[in-house]
């Protein structure tokens, strides 16, 4: 999945948690939600979850200089 592709309330999920994570006090509720997401984006696919986790992470902790 490219990095354009992800719904903004995944986004937004994912750069609260990461933000929780700089912070050391990430919540179960937080990382759950995240989860919650990427697996219905999936729709039961192992593969997509996979490759929707890895866009999502990469669009939030590492983003494009001009598109963070």
């Amino acid at each position: 999945m490219a990095t354009d592709d992800l719904p903004d309330d995944l986004i937004a999920l994912e750069r609260a948690a990461w933000t929780e994570i700089q912070e050391n006090r990430l919540t179960v509720g937080t990382a759950e939600a995240v989860r919650a997401r990427i697996l219905e984006l999936a729709d039961g696919n192992p593969q997509r979850r996979l490759e929707i986790e890895e866009a999502v992470k990469t669009k939030v902790r590492h983003p494009e200089p001009g598109n963070g």
